[in-house]
């Protein structure tokens, strides 16, 4: 029995893994411990504004800011390996499962790579790469968005006697997929414009300021 009974669930990230068209799950992802940081940076997609040119154009936005996000993730199989007969994946083989599985993000599969080779075979000209799986990063229900892996490293830090990795760290480096990349009517389209609705509904939750409160009595 935990000593806390009334401490709070603590949920995890992760990623969820889709079938290209978006419509039924094949992985889910889950971090076994979360990050301390989550580092999230965006460019702006606007024209206008700049004073290069005898009159400035207003500024406008153009489309969604490219979101980029950060996270390194710890994973673990030292606890696993004290209980071997619960846990004979973690005793046979180690974490390779778990970065085997993160891999699979950036590389298509082998029975891909051969259906590509065996229409090159066939005489067909325009080789169309397959659309890869849809991925979601999930932090908490409030952020649920289609996203592409841009970056991935694992560092392996410690081995069994077998040399499979028992502790290991995770660099991952994520773009959000807006609508300019989808389009509106792909599953993903839809999914982003739930995320940017749940991100507009929630900067209205915070409690508006006054001009006074800046110093400002009045605008001029």
């Amino acid at each position: 029995m935990s000593s806390f009974p009334n401490s709070p669930r603590v949920l995890k990230g992760g990623l969820v893994v889709l079938a290209p068209a978006g419509t039924t799950v094949r992985r889910v992802i889950a971090l076994q411990y979360n990050p301390d940081s989550l580092t999230r940076s965006y460019q702006v997609q606007g024209t206008g504004g700049e004073s290069g040119t005898d009159r400035a154009q207003p500024f406008r936005l153009k489309g969604p800011a490219i979101e980029s996000i950060k996270l390194e993730a710890e994973i673990d199989a030292t606890d696993q390996l004290e209980f071997p007969d619960q846990n004979p994946v973690a005793t046979s083989v180690g974490l390779a499962p778990q970065i085997a599985s993160l891999e699979a993000l950036v590389n298509p599969t082998g029975a891909e790579l051969l259906a590509v080779k065996a229409d090159a075979e066939g005489g067909t000209l325009e080789i169309m790469p397959p659309e890869a799986p849809l991925v979601l990063f999930v932090w908490s229900r409030n952020r649920i968005a289609p996203v592409r892996v841009t970056e991935f490293s694992v560092t392996e830090e410690a081995f069994d006697p077998a040399l499979n990795p028992i502790r290991a760290k995770v660099s991952l480096g994520l773009r959000v997929l807006t609508t300019d990349d989808l389009g509106y009517s792909h599953r993903g389209g839809t999914l982003f414009l739930a995320y940017l609705r749940t991100r507009e509904s929630l900067a209205g939750r915070v409690p508006g300021a006054t001009l006074q409160a800046l110093g400002v009595p009045a605008l001029p």
